[in-house]
């Protein structure tokens, strides 16, 4: 390891962008449409909106309402946008924040203050949620001490009402949905959970920070949307990323509530400091305020007319890319996608491998599990990569299915049953030091293989040791190994 420090002598802007440049080139070519997560782009004169608009709100700080009412006027518009696409009618209201844990962090410590005073009485409250629903959720259990209790899912990888129903009791104050899920793009019976959540007189929150913004222009290009938004009475918060699909700045997202007393819940303030009185919405204080004001304007510029010319264009894309995958031997959906994500499975081949063989050809696929599969959400972008996408696919589905590929295959499953076998102190320092390296390969170029590792991911038997796992991975990727070389001297 490597420390860096701040240089002594200033260094020149040119070697400054040079670095960055070089640095650069190994990310993903998101530009390119090679991305299937973390990045949504938009066309040239979108993304040329959001950057102005950003520009020009580059240094505002929307701690202070007062201070910059520009910022708030564009906050107060976009909530009042956002509610009205999802029918929250004139009671809706809602904030921004700086992205979907922070919008779900708002819902859930809103949830835990609405239960102190409608179930007093409880040292601890309970979130009841699907196994498909985002770690946001497990974190902003862990933060606010609640108990998360989780529900298996059906054979469609929707929540199972029926067990849901079972686990609700006094102390649980929030029951959850997704419009869509993550892992495989399906959106979970709001309904349903709407007439539960009336019944059992307990909060219900929509996580639509994938499908908040797009699922209502889906739906206006023909596609069968079951309602998931405020038009469902049980709904009591939305959750939805302006910077996804709504083609907004990073990072941009709003908890929207059905009334004004839910969304205070969510608010914090302290009137005893020294400083003066002090208040939030959100968990963040300083507030760049590029995000909203490029959310702001780009919400504006499509209007309706644009964010349902683009949706109509992803369906179109999605409709194609199932088309193709369910014509590719060797793959296969796990379900029929509600929306734009879907995931891929192996038929007869290992999609780990699959997904290698996609990294090596420059594409960017999160790996997923229980199913093993690779994920895909499809954006505008894509629209115009669908041929080098399918023919890259094929090759790699080609080589996952070599000799090589099988025999790697049985060596990761010999590798499973050795670790089922071995004594746990010795799963332990073996799950430590492969984490340790596998972080530092991510730290450099990227790991040439995924598939080994997910294949040991599956075998180890404690989840404290695959938590370590992880954890030893993120202090591997968040430890610098090498300072770039800024100078022209040896690092």
């Amino acid at each position: 390891m490597s420390n860096k420090t701040i240089p002594n002598q200033g260094i020149s802007s040119d070697r400054i962008f040079a670095a960055m440049e070089t640095i650069k080139q190994k990310d993903i070519r998101w530009g390119e449409g090679r991305a299937f997560s973390l990045v949504f782009k938009g066309d040239k004169e979108m993304d040329e909106v959001i950057r102005k608009a950003s520009q020009m709100f580059f240094s505002e700080n929307g701690l202070n309402p007062s201070a910059f009412p520009s910022l708030k006027q564009f906050e107060n518009e976009v909530v009042s946008m956002m509610v009205d696409l999802l029918r929250g009618g004139s009671a809706g209201c809602g904030s921004m924040t700086s992205g979907g844990t922070e919008s779900i962090l708002m819902a859930v410590k809103a949830a835990r203050e609405w239960g102190k005073k409608n179930k007093p009485g409880h040292p601890r409250y309970k979130i009841i949620v699907p196994l498909s629903v985002h770690p946001a959720f497990d974190k902003a259990a862990h933060y606010f001490e609640m108990d998360l209790v989780k529900v298996g899912l059906g054979p469609d990888y929707r929540v199972n009402l029926a067990e849901l129903e079972a686990k609700i009791d006094d102390q649980t104050v929030l029951i959850v949905g997704s419009a869509p899920q993550y892992p495989q793009g399906v959106i979970d019976p709001i309904a349903k959970m709407g007439e539960l959540a009336k019944k059992y007189k307990t909060l219900l929150h929509v996580d639509g920070c994938v499908g908040g913004v797009l699922l209502p222009f889906f739906k206006m290009n023909g596609a069968n949307v079951p309602d998931f938004d405020f038009n469902v009475e049980g709904v009591t918060s939305i959750s939805a990323d302006l910077h996804k699909y709504g083609y907004a700045a990073k990072g941009a997202s709003v908890v929207l509530f059905r009334n004004k007393v839910l969304r205070r819940h969510s608010y914090f303030s302290s009137t005893d400091w020294p400083g003066g009185m002090y208040a939030s919405p959100s968990v963040l204080g300083t507030r760049a305020g590029g995000p909203i004001a490029a959310a702001w304007a780009i919400m504006n510029y499509l209007g309706i007319e644009g964010y349902t010319r683009v949706a109509g264009s992803i369906k179109n894309t999605v409709d194609e890319f199932k088309t193709r995958i369910e014509k590719q031997p060797g793959i296969k959906l796990a379900v029929e996608p509600d929306m734009s994500v879907m995931c891929m499975v192996g038929d007869g081949v290992d999609i780990y491998q699959v997904g290698d063989g996609m990294t090596k050809r420059g594409w960017h696929l999160d790996r997923q599990q229980n199913p093993a599969g690779l994920h895909l959400t499809v954006t505008y972008a894509h629209a115009e990569v669908i041929e080098n996408f399918f023919s890259d696919l094929a090759l790699s589905v080609a080589e996952a299915n070599n000799f090589g590929a099988k025999l790697s295959g049985m060596k990761t499953g010999i590798a499973k049953g050795f670790i089922k076998a071995m004594p746990k102190s010795v799963v332990g320092k073996l799950v430590e030091r492969e984490g340790k390296s596998f972080g530092k390969d991510l730290e450099g170029d990227g790991p040439k293989s995924t598939a080994a590792m997910y294949g040991m991911m599956e075998a180890i038997p404690g989840k404290g040791d695959l938590d370590g796992l992880v954890l030893d991975v993120l202090d591997g990727l968040f430890t610098l190994q090498k300072p770039l070389d800024l100078e022209g001297k040896q690092q």
